[in-house]
């Protein structure tokens, strides 16, 4: 097509110059036909290719509809088949489950019974088993209010400690380890004579069985009950030393170093002293 249209062209162009001679004419006619008829050869040509090709198409499209509805035939019945497996499964599971639920009932059943058959035997068991308790709980009992009441009669018949006596009790507790009963003594020691020649160091012992329970707040008011109130009794300086020690295990620097200054000032010449000295040169 595109080379009878340069012909077409050529032929306008040639008649439009006037140059063109009659014999030029009938050979441009001639190819023009011979064109012409080249295009209509192969228009007929892709007309029948298109129709095959076209053919074939359809063809191939129906065999593959005929396989698609064929597999689809297929996938329904497997699955109507995979269906009616289900639902057998599920009857079965439902029969097996009703199964179970009979045999626990009958389970239960049995055990009722086994129970019912034990429980007399079982229920005198129990009576005999609390009777028991009960009464060596009431052994117990009685055995600590007679234990009790000997004390009572033996402390009746004892004289009551001297207060020397009772600070002894609360400092042989503190050389025994046992800070708690110690404080206690002290305690009472100080409620019943407060102001004894004792109370001072009843204090100070007091402070120590904080300060080796590493309670160091509660061992600072001990100490300073000692340095404030008995500022003439001999136990100051120990009191001043491990007061200064118990501010420094609490980390208050500061006022730990001010104690052990004062002390150097106060007590010179004590041993409590040159310990903190030592102290005071090792800060």
């Amino acid at each position: 097509m595109q080379s009878g249209r340069v012909v077409l062209v050529s032929l306008t162009m040639m008649l439009l110059a006037g140059c063109a001679s009659q014999t030029d004419l009938e050979s441009v006619r001639r190819d023009s036909d011979e064109m012409k008829n080249r295009i209509y050869s192969i228009e007929k040509g892709l007309g029948d290719v298109r129709g095959e090709v076209k053919e074939g198409v359809e063809k191939s499209l129906a065999g593959n509809r005929e396989h698609l509805e064929a597999l689809q035939r297929e996938v329904e019945g497997y699955q109507k088949e995979m269906a009616s497996i289900r639902k057998g499964g599920a009857d079965l599971q439902a029969t097996l489950d009703s199964a179970r639920v009979d045999m626990q009932l009958l389970t239960g059943k049995v055990d009722d019974l086994r129970i019912q058959a034990q429980r007399p035997a079982d229920d005198l068991a129990l009576l005999k088993e609390d009777t028991g308790k009960r009464l060596a709980l009431l052994e117990d009992r009685l055995t600590k209010l007679e234990q009790g009441l000997a004390d009572q009669q033996k402390k009746a018949a004892e004289p009551p400690p001297t207060p020397e006596g009772m600070y002894q009790q609360g400092l042989d507790a503190m050389k025994s380890g046992d800070t708690a009963k110690a404080r206690e003594i002290f305690s009472k020691f100080l409620d019943q004579h407060p102001k004894h020649k004792l109370a001072a160091n009843a204090h100070y012992w007091m402070g120590e069985s904080y300060y080796s329970e590493k309670n160091f707040e509660q061992a600072i008011l001990e100490f300073q009950e000692v340095i404030k109130n008995f500022p003439e009794k001999d136990k100051v300086p120990a009191a001043m030393l491990k007061q200064g020690m118990a501010f420094k295990e609490i980390g208050d620097n500061k006022s730990s170093l001010y104690i052990f200054k004062k002390l150097t000032e106060e007590f010179p010449k004590s041993e409590e002293a040159k310990i903190a000295r030592e102290k005071l040169r090792a800060k």
